[in-house]
């Protein structure tokens, strides 16, 4: 069960090692594109088709229908990757159980985007954690988790493709120790629990007035998508690379200095941002020569 690109792998090493793919559950078809006029289908499940597994996606996973057509696969164990909450008549079918892989280290960052809040947070590490389905949202008793450290400038496109392969060889270490019968759970303490909520535009917005630290992993932590936005000469303009500065006294934050055409650096309350590559509102993405290149900045400050 799973939908994005992010899934594929932990289903390409299941099908590679062996396994007996019964089925595939993925999210609908939509209309995307120039005037939402292509269908699009999921990575995972552009993948089954290929490889001619059979494909379920179901609008309502409580429905009669649905539940029926999962129960007559009768899959011996049911793999999550990044896919919808399930109710309890689904995770709760198979004799052997669901397990689902989550892209942080239990009961850390909890939710939806863990990858992106990780970096946000400034954590130096994070992981994978495989665990048994339970009620609650990421609550499960962990099987096995794989730490990983997090470069210092690493955002969260380049974690989330690490993390990918990382979490493939997870899920194939799961399965087989579930085949083997060595299944070992532990149960997760709830007092470490954090949460890794769904991120809206929001939470995006930079925040000028606070440290380089957290502006810098703002913006990596939403790189490439979906980008720490800015309002500049009254349009959103998103920051999508950047480093730091540090050295010279700020005593006002969200100044701007550029040359209108090599750099542009913004003030935060004890250093700089020096911007690489944004994304200005109605603009394809390019790099800030470029950009400072067809723009030039009327503003002097944010």
């Amino acid at each position: 069960m799973g939908t994005p690109e992010f899934a594929v792998p932990s289903l390409d090493i299941l099908i590679k090692n062996g396994y007996n793919i019964v089925g595939v559950i993925t999210s609908v078809d939509k209309y995307g594109g120039r005037g939402m006029k292509k269908l699009i289908e999921s990575p995972v499940k552009k993948y089954a088709v290929r490889h001619n597994i059979k494909v379920l996606q179901p609008k309502n996973l409580k429905s009669p229908e649905f539940v029926e057509e999962l129960q007559s696969l009768k899959a011996d164990l049911q793999i999550v990757v990044a896919f919808r909450m399930l109710p309890e008549i689904v995770w709760n079918m198979p004799p052997l159980g669901t397990y689902n892989l989550h892209s942080s280290l239990l009961p850390k960052y909890r939710g939806a985007a863990p990858i992106n809040w990780a970096i946000i947070k400034g954590e130096k590490e994070t992981g994978v954690t495989s665990f048994k389905l339970q009620h609650a949202i990421d609550t499960g008793d962990i099987l096995f988790q794989e730490k990983i450290s997090i470069g210092e400038d690493e955002t969260a496109g380049e974690l989330h493709d690490r993390l990918m392969v990382l979490g493939a060889e997870v899920v194939l270490k799961t399965a087989n120790a579930i085949k083997q019968g060595n299944v070992k759970l532990y149960s997760q303490n709830d007092i470490e629990a954090t949460k890794a909520p769904k991120i809206f535009t929001e939470d995006c917005q930079i925040n000028w007035d606070d440290t380089s630290d957290n502006v810098y992993n703002l913006i990596k932590g939403l790189s490439p998508y979906p980008g720490a936005w800015t309002i500049l000469d009254e349009k959103n303009f998103k920051i999508l690379k950047a480093r730091k500065e540090f050295g010279q006294e700020m005593t006002d934050a969200g100044n701007i200095f550029t040359d209108n055409k090599k750099y542009l650096k913004i003030s935060t309350n004890d250093g700089l941002i020096n911007i690489l590559e944004v994304k200005m509102q109605g603009k394809k993405k390019m790099d800030i020569k470029s950009f400072l290149n067809g723009y030039k900045i009327e503003s002097n400050k944010l």
